[in-house]
């Protein structure tokens, strides 16, 4: 179906801005046709070039691309420009995230090594291409869904193992740099279920306010994925 635009001005009521990245319905060669894969879209704003750029995992139906998509638009609820895929760093790239740092740099997190390893990458000024500068982290520990957040000066990533559909046990860690090194802390759930991420898996940690966090999780319906629905838990710090 593309990629949807929601807005709020409270997080809880929603109005609906649109489809902003269509899936193409006739060409078969096109990497947004809908039997291709495309997902965990995330959107950023370039402050020097005032667009705003949106990175996604793009894919053939047998996850054999692994590689990410990049689209530009004037508006967060425009029609968005796709510019094509690549494999970044020359390496695969599947569930990926994006963070913008205070100085206005930003990076790609994704999934990469066929999902074995996660790859942080400076984007160039622009943020439409790797720049280059880029850390492999965690190898041969499968993690996926990357969600990143920074707090006090300390850097965080929560991630999820990698078990297909099916949810498993978050992991989060730790860096002072986001360049690494990183130190893996445990699981950041508790409570009932937290083993399993209360069915969920991580997408996202958005700052809300000043000082508040907001995780954000899939919660998939591996039977009926399209019915698939999320899961937000505000985070402490103790």
């Amino acid at each position: 179906g593309g990629v949807s635009c929601y807005s709020s001005k409270n997080l809880v009521d929603w109005k609906f801005e649109g489809v902003v990245l269509p899936s193409e319905q006739s060409d078969v060669t096109s990497e947004l046709h809908y039997s291709h894969v495309l997902e965990r879209p995330k959107v950023i704003y370039n402050d020097a070039t005032k667009k705003f750029v949106m990175w996604l995992h793009v894919d053939s139906h047998d996850y054999g691309k692994a590689a990410s998509g990049v689209a530009v638009c004037d508006s967060p609820t425009g029609q968005f420009e796709y510019l094509g895929s690549m494999r970044p760093n020359g390496a695969m790239a599947r569930d990926m995230t994006l963070f913008k740092d205070d100085d206005g740099k930003a990076y790609h997190i994704y999934s990469s090594e066929d999902n074995s390893t996660l790859y942080i990458s400076l984007l160039t000024d622009d943020y439409l291409k790797p720049s280059g500068r880029f850390t492999r982290n965690f190898p041969g520990a499968y993690r996926e869904a990357p969600a990143m957040f920074k707090r006090n000066g300390k850097y965080y990533i929560i991630s999820s193992g990698c078990t297909g559909w099916s949810p498993n046990q978050a992991q989060y860690a730790m860096a002072d740099s986001i360049l690494g090194e990183w130190t893996v802390m445990g699981n950041p759930c508790s409570g009932k279920d937290a083993g399993i991420t209360f069915y969920g898996q991580s997408t996202h940690v958005q700052k809300v306010g000043e000082g508040n966090y907001m995780a954000m999780f899939d919660r998939w319906n591996k039977t009926d994925l399209i019915n698939s629905r999320y899961i937000w838990l505000p985070v402490t710090f103790k």
